[in-house]
């Protein structure tokens, strides 16, 4: 019988999601669906230490943003609860105790102090090794080097341990990863990882395989960052016994800077100017230490997803235009790549111009009306629908559309120098006037009619169309800027454009 796909995308609430984490979370999600399986959010809060309230809140938002939201887990529920690990503490022990009767794991109680010298030992030695493994173990306090009386005694006691895992000395690890292919592994190189911590708490190691197993998920898809401890997950499958429902493993290419010299970090986004997580963090604004998110910068939830499905995973094909339902269908895990890949901050906006330019023109409206009501202004929506589509094609974001529409609802009060400078020839204030006299005399104040006038005016003139065209750009906009000028003075009407047009001729001085 084929097992049935569970995945899970098991993230530590210990700050803000990084879109690596997000890209994880997402093709998790896609290989699910592809599969008709079942994508499960679990929370692996194990490190207290680390731990921060409200992360676990905005990863949830985050997900729900990006429309990819769990089928089983953390808030939604589901028959393998609980899906925050702190949760299950109790359980983990059990595991803890089955790998120290096996034989697999060992109390070890040295104190920090203890393995800073042995460190420092090593070091000076010139060891090859200066981790706690099967060769050093041997000169360290541990249930291994100590008689069974010893180590009784000390646990009576109430000393500090820590349970770590039983690396063989000397063994080659055959591992298949669906990305990587074959991977083979000694665990000579290999240290003994704690398993369980003096806090009582297990590690990310024990509470991860054990998770893994009782929640049935059938691969675990993760970041390449945790692939130095796939041999540790593969031998604890081992020592459980669990060979047979051990999960296939798929380690995703790290996303890097810009330039590819490394993993992309949150100062990378600081210093060139563009976010790496979804969404603000702190969500509470209040808060003085702001990292900016996508959603709060302007993107839409589909165009990051678009994005971040291609960051990674090649369709084998020139398309590059997906929705999540396509993404679902042509997804594969064989797709994904081992090398890591360059985020680019202008392919990212390029990917949000198109959503916005595909989105109609009354949800733009909309979204830009916000900011039109927060200036104070007032505009029909009829007409707010007009400008967002003569312009939206020059934009990535929403927030970008007043600078490209102030005009429509201001009159110049400056002029831009550079363009006087170039435009404001000799006699144009006069053909500015006379221009005015021709707009004047024109009842259907259309963009098709008026250009149809103008242009017929200066071809029969022989004035010069680039000289004309400029000038009366400049006294309508005040810059060398916008769509076209006959759409712009339809939508400000024939009072306005002359208005326009006479201060243009009084105030503009070369």
């Amino acid at each position: 019988m084929e097992r049935a796909v569970r995945v899970r995308f098991a993230p530590s609430p210990t700050g803000p999601l990084h879109i690596g984490g997000l890209r994880t979370a997402l093709y998790n999600y896609l290989f699910a669906r592809k599969h008709n399986g079942t994508f499960v959010l679990r929370i692996e809060d194990t490190d207290q230490t680390r731990f921060v309230p409200e992360a676990e809140a905005y990863i949830l938002e985050s997900l729900k943003w990006c429309g990819i939201m769990p089928d089983e887990g953390q808030s939604v529920g589901g028959e393998f609860g609980p899906y925050r690990q702190s949760e299950r503490k109790p359980l983990y022990r059990q595991y803890a105790d089955q790998l120290l009767e096996n034989g697999y794991a060992y109390y070890a109680f040295d104190t920090p102090e203890e393995l800073e010298a042995m460190r420092d030992r090593l070091t000076e030695a010139k060891s090859s090794s200066t981790q706690y493994d099967a060769v050093n173990r041997k000169d360290m306090r541990n249930s291994l080097t100590l008689s069974a009386d010893e180590t009784q005694k000390l646990l009576d006691e109430g000393a500090p341990y820590v349970i770590r895992f039983k690396m063989p000395d000397s063994e080659i690890i055959e591992m298949q990863d669906i990305i990587r292919g074959d991977i083979k592994v000694n665990t000579a190189t290999l240290d003994d990882k704690v398993l369980f911590k003096s806090d009582g708490m297990p590690t990310y190691h024990l509470a991860n395989i054990v998770d893994d197993h009782l929640m049935e998920i059938s691969h675990v898809i993760r970041g390449e960052e945790w692939l130095p401890s796939m041999p540790l997950h593969v031998m604890l499958y081992h020592a459980f016994g669990w060979d047979d429902t051990m999960p296939e493993f798929a380690h995703l290419p790290l996303l890097l800077k810009p330039n590819g010299n490394g993993k992309l970090s949150k100062r990378d986004g600081d210093k060139l100017g563009f976010p790496v997580f979804p969404l603000r963090w702190p969500m509470d604004s209040a808060k003085e230490e702001i990292a900016s998110g996508y959603r709060e910068s302007g993107y839409y939830h589909d165009a990051v997803v678009n994005m971040l499905a291609l960051l990674g995973w090649n369709p084998g094909t020139e398309q590059e235009i997906f929705t999540l339902e396509q993404l679902v269908q042509a997804f594969s895990l064989e797709r994904v790549g081992k090398s890591g890949s360059k985020f680019d901050p202008e392919k990212a906006k390029w990917f949000n111009h198109h959503y916005l330019v595909n989105r109609t023109d009354e949800e733009i409206a909309e979204q830009f009306g916000v900011e039109l009501q927060e200036r104070g202004i007032d505009v029909s929506r009829e007409t707010l629908v007009h400008i967002t589509g003569l312009v939206k094609e020059r934009v990535n974001f929403v927030k970008e559309l007043w600078d490209q529409t102030y005009f429509f609802f201001e009159a110049p009060t400056e002029y831009d120098p550079k363009v006087v400078k170039k435009r404001w020839k000799e006699g144009v204030p006069e053909m500015m006037t006379t221009l005015k006299g021709i707009l004047e005399g024109i009842e259907e104040f259309t963009s098709e009619k008026t250009e149809e006038v103008v242009k017929s005016w200066i071809s029969e003139n022989e004035l010069n169309m680039g000289l004309v065209m400029n000038a009366f750009r400049l006294c309508i906009v005040g810059a060398g800027k916008g769509p076209h000028l006959f759409d712009i003075i339809a939508v400000i009407g024939k009072e306005e454009t002359l208005a326009r047009l006479q201060r243009g001729v009084d105030t503009i001085v070369r």
